[in-house]
């Protein structure tokens, strides 16, 4: 059973999150070089931000589709995990 995050099969969300972070890491070394001018430097802070907060979306989203291995009769069974509605 395939695991859907956000229109993403469980290996294509796990790709893009790598990727996602491998942009932001690229920006915070940039960051941390200090040598882009301050106006390119603010951009590449609002584009980290960006990243950021895709990561965070598609996280929450394969964590509410996350599905628990239940023992039962022996057998594994596979449920959708549900997270309390608030």
């Amino acid at each position: 059973m395939k695991v859907k995050a956000g229109g993403f099969s469980k290996k294509m969300a796990t790709k893009n999150i790598e990727e996602l972070i491998k942009n932001l890491e690229k920006i915070v070394e940039m960051l941390e070089e200090n040598k882009l001018p301050v106006e390119e430097a603010m951009k590449k802070f609002e584009e980290g931000v960006e990243i950021s907060k895709e990561c965070t979306s598609l996280l929450d989203s394969m964590e509410k589709k996350m599905t628990l291995l239940l023992q039962k009769n022996d057998k594994l069974e596979e449920k959708e995990f549900d997270l309390p509605k608030k």
